[in-house]
């Protein structure tokens, strides 16, 4: 089909437009409860979270009209603000909940500079490797990628959060797959990112804490354990197909952050194994359809950006869908699009309008 015809993906938009939609109905779902006895609106939450839908689409669109060949220029400048942003979290100027900085807001207005590194960093690694190829082939070549990566993550786990920073390991290290890195060149550099890991648990007690949890929770069924139990105890309940839409029991107080990073434990309760598969699906087609305008872009840089993004999305689902489930030590992060948190939703909207840039500014294009 001729490229001047059809221009944006319309399966891509009516993907993400349904995740929102579910988004806002999961979101209200889990959180109307508290809401009403915190803030006597049991619509506290969603009106929050269409906010962030609205102002989200508005920076799609924006990204979308404009010629994704351009943010290559602004590759650098994206990354030290991002930087700057993430380090102004560490002063006074950062927001402390629960122990961790990692906010920063005026008034009521805050915004969670670490889902922006990720977006940061991918845009500043596209445009490094595809600034020339070569570059992937050697340690030297791929040192400022490193050093930028680690300049992230270093300033994301002294917020501390140590999810996103394994994040943005993760992140970048995909990235240097998909651009052709060496396998022994791998190895070199995956070596001392395990041996840092019992570190960084070490460090901070918490996190020790967090492991024995995981590993065997009913040790403090009310400390460290309560969390992961009350999240195992919403799927399983949910079983098959689950005890109805706006039925959980969990969410009474049962299950903290049920709104947020534990939503998708709340919604197996509700629609059950069933019911997360096909959410799962529905993620999986906005993966394909990102893979699809990767495949299909004319430049080294549009594919590595549509291929970040698409990483993005990818990790940060199963790394959420690992801890609601007790695969991995409980940490925070949430469903990208579902959990409440605007600046998640704004962000990850800006990445899908970058993927529609590319795909309107593709030369060819086949459905």
């Amino acid at each position: 089909m001729n490229a001047s015809k059809i221009k944006s993906d319309l399966i891509l938009i009516f993907s993400i437009l349904l995740l929102c939609v579910l988004g806002g109905i999961f979101v209200y779902s889990a959180s109307y409860y508290v809401a009403e006895k915190d803030y006597n609106d049991k619509f506290y939450f969603l009106k929050k979270q269409i906010i962030g839908y609205v102002i989200g689409w508005i920076t799609f669109v924006i990204a979308s009209v404009i010629d994704y060949r351009k943010i290559k220029k602004y590759s650098l400048v994206f990354f030290i603000i991002s930087s700057i942003l993430l380090a102004l979290v560490l002063t006074p100027l950062g927001r402390e909940v629960y122990g961790a900085k990692r906010w920063l807001g005026i008034g009521s207005f805050t915004i969670q500079p670490s889902d922006i590194s990720k977006l940061a960093f991918v845009i500043f690694a596209s445009a490094y490797l595809s600034n020339d190829i070569s570059r992937i082939r050697t340690l030297k070549g791929v040192l400022p990628l490193l050093i930028a990566g680690g300049i992230t993550c270093v300033l994301i786990i002294a917020e501390p959060n140590m999810s996103i920073t394994v994040c943005v390991g993760l992140i970048m290290l995909a990235m240097l797959f998909i651009a052709g890195m060496k396998i022994k060149h791998f190895v070199l550099i995956f070596i001392p990112i395990i041996l840092m890991i019992p570190l960084l648990i070490i460090i901070e007690p918490y996190r020790l804490k967090r492991l024995t949890a995981f590993l065997d929770p009913w040790s403090s069924p009310k400390g460290e354990g309560y969390q992961l139990l009350q999240s195992l105890y919403s799927l399983g309940s949910g079983g098959l197909f689950g005890v109805g839409l706006f039925k959980s029991r969990q969410k009474m107080r049962f299950l903290p952050f049920a709104e947020s990073d534990f939503i998708l434990s709340i919604i197996g309760e509700e629609v059950g194994f069933v019911g997360v598969v096909l959410l799962f699906l529905l993620a999986g087609v906005i993966v394909w359809r990102i893979v699809k305008t990767a495949k299909q872009c004319d430049n080294f840089f549009g594919y590595l950006l549509s291929m970040g993004i698409a990483f993005i999305f990818i990790i940060q689902i199963a790394v959420n869908a690992l801890v609601v489930t007790g695969s991995i030590p409980p940490t925070g992060l949430p469903f990208p699009l579902i959990s409440s948190g605007n600046t998640q939703i704004i962000v990850f909207m800006a990445s899908f309008g970058i993927v529609n840039s590319i795909c309107i500014n593709k030369d060819t294009i086949s459905y």
